[in-house]
Order: C-alpha cells, then sequence, then structure tokens
C-alpha cells in the first residue's frame, strides 16, 4: 500500500516526534517543526501521536492514493483539495484508490502535516523514520520526497472525526515566550531590553534548522563567541552581528554563538510555523510559568485522548425524516470514500455514492 508522489512541493519530508538519545553522537533529534499538530492528526485518527506523516512546507505536493485510506491535514492551511474539492484541516478525510490530494493557496502558516491512518510506513533509522536531510537520515532514503516516489503506509480504518475549535492552534502574532540565558550576562542590559522590546523580521534563509531574524541589533558585552557548548530546540543565538537565530529541529547539538535565551517548550509550535516575512516578537517568561503552560498543554491532550476514547469527536448526522404515515430517525456515519452507514430507525444500511457533488453547507439547519 503506497503514496504515489506526482510532484513533490517545495519541500515534503516523512516526520515523526523526533529521533532522541543520540545528540551526543552529533546527530540532532530532527522530527516534525510542529510537532502539536503532527501529534493531533495522529489522534484524529487513532494512530499513537508518534506516528510518522508526511511535512509539507509552504508549496504543497500532488499526491495520489493507490489504496483506499483515512487522512487527516493539521497544522497550517495550505489550501488542500481532494480531486479539486477543498478538503477540511484538523479533521479525518476518507480517501479512496485514485484520488489525488493536491495543494493551492497558503492561508496561514508554512508547514502542514499529512497523515495517515495506521501511519507511513518506511524503515526506522536509530529508533525514528524522521528525516535529516543535512545527514541523509531516516525518512526515504534521507532526502525530501520527488517526483515518482511511492511513499508506503500501513491503511487502517478510522472514524470520521473533527477537532474542536478549543484545540486548534492559533498561529497568530502573540509573543514568543522566552526563558532568558544561559549567557544572559553576555549581553549589555541594553541590548537584553532590545530584544524583548523589538520586532524581529524571518529571513528568507530560514530552514528547519533555524529561524534566521532581522532586526534591532542585540549588544553583547565583549566577544559574542563562547567555547562550544550544547543547544537545544529553540535556542536563541546572537552571532556578532547581533542579530537572533533561534534553533529549530534540525539544529547543530552543539554550538559557539552567546544564547540570550530559548524559547520555552509549549511555544515551539508557533516558532515551527514562522514563514519567511512574519515579525515575531519575544516575551521573558520565568522557568515556572513554562512548567506550568506545558504541563497545561499537555493536560488538553490527555483530555482530548479520553474524548475521542468514548467516541466524543466522532461525526454522525441525524435526521427526522417525515411521510404521511411515519417519522423516521436517520443517522449517517461516513465509512469509507463513497460509501456511509446510513441507520434508519436503528436498522443499518450500507449505502455506496456513485456520484456526489461538491459539498456545501446547508441553507437553513438540517433541512438543507
Amino acid at each position: 500500500m503506497s503514496i504515489e508522489v506526482l510532484d513533490p512541493g517545495l519541500l515534503t519530508t516523512v516526520q515523526d516526534l523526533g529521533r532522541a538519545g543520540y545528540e551526543r553522537h552529533g546527530i540532532p533529534p530532527a522530527g516534525a517543526a510542529d510537532p502539536y499538530a503532527l501529534r493531533l492528526g495522529n489522534l484524529l485518527l487513532g494512530n499513537d501521536e508518534g506516528e510518522a506523516g508526511l511535512e509539507v512546507t509552504l508549496l504543497g505536493p500532488t499526491l495520489r492514493f493507490e489504496e483506499d485510506c483515512w487522512i487527516a491535514i493539521t497544522g497550517a492551511d495550505l489550501g488542500a483539495r481532494v480531486n479539486g474539492v477543498e478538503a477540511p484541516v484538523w479533521e479525518t478525510v476518507p480517501v479512496g484508490a485514485g484520488d489525488r490530494l493536491s495543494f493551492g493557496t497558503p492561508k496561514k502558516g508554512v508547514r502542514a502535516y499529512l497523515t495517515v491512518a495506521g501511519g507511513v510506513d518506511v524503515s526506522r533509522v536509530l529508533s525514528s523514520r524522521s528525516t535529516y536531510l543535512r545527514a541523509k537520515l531516516g525518512g526515504l532514503d534521507g532526502r525530501a520526497l520527488k517526483a515518482g516516489d511511492r511513499v508506503g503506509i500501513r491503511a487502517a480504518s478510522a472514524r470520521h472525526r473533527r477537532l474542536p475549535a478549543e484545540f486548534v492552534p492559533a498561529y497568530g502574532s502573540a509573543p514568543l515566550r522566552v526563558i532568558l540565558g544561559p549567557q544572559e550576562g553576555r549581553f549589555t542590559r541594553e541590548g537584553i531590553h532590545t530584544f524583548l522590546s523589538s520586532t524581529y523580521q524571518v529571513r528568507p534563509d530560514s530552514d528547519r534548522m533555524g529561524v534566521r531574524l532581522q532586526g534591532p541589533r542585540i549588544d553583547h558585552v565583549g566577544e559574542a563567541d563562547i567555547i562550544s557548548e550544547p543547544v537545544c530546540t529553540g535556542a536563541i543565538q546572537v552571532p556578532a552581528s547581533g542579530q537572533p537565530i533561534v534553533l529549530l529541529v534540525d539544529r547543530q547539538t552543539t554550538g559557539g554563538y552567546a544564547k540570550i535565551g530559548a524559547v520555552i517548550s509549549a511555544d515551539l509550535p508557533r516558532l515551527g510555523q514562522a514563514m519567511p516575512g512574519d515579525r515575531l516578537t519575544f516575551a521573558a517568561c520565568s522557568l515556572e510559568e513554562a512548567h506550568g503552560l506545558l504541563r497545561e498543554r499537555e493536560a488538553g491532550v490527555s483530555e482530548l485522548k479520553r474524548i475521542i476514547e468514548a467516541g466524543g469527536l466522532d461525526c454522525r448526522r441525524t435526521l427526522q425524516v417525515s411521510t404521511s404515515a411515519h417519522t423516521y430517525t436517520v443517522e449517517i456515519t461516513t465509512a469509507a470514500a463513497k460509501r456511509v452507514c446510513v441507520r434508519v430507525d436503528g436498522t443499518a444500511y450500507d449505502v455506496t455514492v456513485e456520484a456526489q457533488n461538491a459539498w456545501a453547507p446547508p441553507d437553513s439547519g438540517e433541512e438543507g
């Protein structure tokens, strides 16, 4: 079972939640730049939250599905379409053999995630399926997808689910919260004030290794260089130019520039959605606040899992259909592409849809 790549788009790679435990060997974690989006796509489909998916960057690919399966598109809204019809984001969607997924004009964010019920089936390398491009490691031969590739999938059954609005992240302009340090003392008081009070623009040469910023200069006390030491995702290095670089998931494992701070874990998904031209601001945050925000997010994920397991996100349409003799209770659920289950007064019928017009919302309530 596989997905055929007709057009690879700008940059499409296989990513999971990264490979942990190898940084002492110089291997960064890689993985999804917006891990929250990948996790929720997997949970909606009934997968383990760490299953691999496709990370789609800005200009998306054109893909053809060779088998019936369920998918979810989360993260950035890049104008996804199935067979030319707009596809919803943060919702599971059934696709059939021969269906095509394409992407149009990006609407919000820079990275979307395509997850498949059952997961993407590529070999694990050092405990992960994630692609680390610089070392040609993991994913599909350690590279971005190209035309003609076939990406293996383990197709599994799923249900039609839609993520509640309160769980959908806002990729807005709120300040990224940072913990100052560990080299806070290597910057002047004015330099720290500049960093926390200024707006920085994301440069075009930003990538999965780091978000390079342009804005007011941050002044050092003495030299910008330090003895190389370990760095983490979200660390904010400031080289001699005074222009900050925020490290992402493909970062190096050690660095020799003074670090003014680090973006907190709860805000890293928003950092992963920053695109060239975006304007970023930063706000200081205490370690206790950062821990609290991370606990709050993870509590939300745990609650979402509970709701999914209880069937609380399953999409069903219930109608009352009346004839002169009787009123019927009709429940419709999506079973697969072109197949629905219709339950009439408790009796279930499997229905195959031979043809279907593009979906449009009803004019007024369920009567539409």
